[in-house]
């Protein structure tokens, strides 16, 4: 075949990340793993129609050997050791600075979730991922100095590619748009893994969206195929996967299992997980409905099922268990605002601390000490507590299934929230943003899917709410968008033509009998 095809503008500096090199390195993973992504995109299409049609998520028969078998992952790499706080967020130059010198741990530096993926996005990130390990990306703005610290006193760097669904429309194949996983990932594992192994360190990665464990090995091999092309030892790379979709939390032993030589652990995420309790059991009425987002805690039962099996197979089998995200944002005008939220993420670290987990996610510079002192108050000297087994735990299919055991309401409140922030993400990430501020909170694309997905939801059976006994209609929420629209545009930063995008695309993902499967497929397509 030919070579890769670039459609996007090459603005300043693009030809060092996409160089001819770097370019054939991904067409020889694109050529080699392009088919069995599609296959594994279409089998995620009859697991749907299956539970469409009735049936359930259980432990698989097929795989029970992988469970009951004696097997650990690798051990813990050089900067991976001790993940007491990490800190996520994209990859825009600024951030890269702030993340690196925050003092967590680790920076999970986001082209997903947490990235709007225009094509200057995409590439930049590159860019500003080689700068900070070459040490040239210090700046000025506005007055101020962005610079980083001594390297013993950076986060390690873990890239989060985008997920296996999505693709780059500027990279083409013989006409065929190349995998945004494997640019994502090839374009840094080209150009960077070097730069970290020269630093005692390596390249590391978090893996989103994984449906099953047949789709990690498909990353496992991506990671044999790419260590041998660049002549990298084998087992360099470490790679977290998040367990944020439902299927994927009845496999975290198989996944594990499948990257064992390349594993870093799991994490337990929350709106994702949601999002996909609400997308997989779409059409099974109330008995997988959900309250309100904000009423949903992780002490939920099957919340809380979800996690404990989760610190309990990682630790078993050697495996960091990182705990989910702080995305309050410390406000400087309102200390009521902050000692109640800052009371939350307390309470919150100091429930996944005492369960286990090794570490935990923040948003915001800020949060990074409050995170580190709860953690520090169980791990004291030590790096993790991968020697806590957790052989109390012992979860059941039907643990994790008992959504209907979530308590909670759905009030008009809750759904005016859901519209708002929903519109205010969808016209940031339109105009660029992946990672955006809204009401004291950073929100990314699963705030946005959750919001949507529990619309769809209420509509789709006639939810009455709780406070007005209004009953959610696609009249109501049409009529509710139109109101909370009004009250956007009377404040401060309303782009008319962003709003306008925002809006049709939020009526098309919340409104629509069909339930398209990610938002962020349409409003790609919507993206120059």
């Amino acid at each position: 075949m030919d070579g890769v095809e670039i459609s996007g503008p090459l603005h300043d500096r693009f030809d060092e990340i996409l160089t001819p090199e770097a370019l054939a390195f991904l067409a020889a993973l694109q050529h080699e793993f392009g088919a069995r992504r599609l296959e594994l995109m279409e089998a995620r299409q009859t697991r749907q129609a299956e539970l469409s049609a009735g049936g359930t998520l259980d432990f698989l028969p097929e795989t029970r050997h992988v469970r009951e078998s004696e097997w650990r992952v690798a051990p813990p790499a050089t900067g991976l050791v001790d993940r007491r706080v990490e800190i996520t967020g994209p990859v825009d130059r600024k951030m890269t600075i702030n993340a690196l010198n925050s003092g967590a741990k680790v920076w999970l530096a986001d082209f997903e979730d947490a990235n709007a993926p225009t094509w200057d996005n995409t590439v930049s990130g590159q860019l500003n991922l080689r700068d900070a390990l070459d040490r040239t990306i210090d700046f000025d703005a506005g007055g101020k100095s962005y610079a980083l610290r001594p390297d013993d006193e950076l986060a390690t760097v873990v890239v989060r590619p985008r997920g296996w669904h999505l693709e780059e429309k500027h990279l083409t194949l013989g006409g065929v748009p190349l995998s945004g996983s494997l640019v994502d990932f090839g374009l840094y594992f080209f150009h960077s893994a070097r730069r970290q192994i020269a630093k005692g360190k390596g390249p590391y990665f978090y893996l989103p969206k994984l449906e099953s464990h047949l789709e990690a090995r498909l990353w496992n091999d991506v990671f044999v195929r790419a260590q041998d092309l660049l002549g990298i030892p084998q087992g360099t790379i470490r790679a977290t996967v998040l367990i944020e979709t439902y299927p994927a939390a009845f496999e975290m032993e198989e996944i594990l299992y499948e990257l064992r030589d390349h594993s870093a652990g799991l994490n337990a995420g929350r709106w994702d997980y949601l999002f996909s309790v609400i997308k997989k059991f779409r059409t099974r009425g109330r008995e997988f409905l959900l309250p309100e987002r904000n009423a949903v805690t992780m002490t939920a039962p099957f919340m809380r099922a979800y996690t404990e099996l989760l610190v309990r197979t990682c630790h078993k089998r050697g495996a960091h268990a990182i705990g989910g995200m702080a995305a309050f944002i410390p406000s400087r005008r309102d200390p009521e605002v902050n000692k109640v939220a800052l009371e939350k993420v307390t309470a919150d670290k100091t429930r996944e601390s005492g369960d286990g987990f090794d570490g935990s996610w923040v948003a915001h510079p800020d949060l990074v000490p409050i995170c580190r002192d709860v953690f520090d108050g169980v791990l004291g000297d030590r790096p993790n507590q991968l020697d806590r087994l957790r052989e109390d735990v012992s979860v059941s299919a039907a643990e994790l299934l008992a959504v209907s055991e979530t308590p909670g309401d759905i009030t008009e409140t809750g759904l005016r929230n859901n519209v708002d922030v929903a519109l205010r993400y969808l016209a940031a990430w339109m105009g660029g943003l992946g990672a955006v501020a809204i009401h004291n909170l950073m929100e990314d694309a699963a705030t946005a899917e959750i919001s949507r997905s529990q619309i769809w939801q209420w509509i789709h059976n006639d939810i009455k709410l709780a406070d007005t006994g209004a009953v959610v209609t696609k009249e109501l929420v049409e009529r509710i968008i139109d109101e909370e629209l009004a009250k956007i545009k009377a404040g401060p930063g309303y782009d008319k033509t962003l709003y306008s995008q925002a809006t049709g695309l939020f009526k098309e993902v919340a409104l629509d009998d069909d339930f398209v499967e990610f938002l962020t497929l349409p409003a790609y397509a919507r993206m120059p």
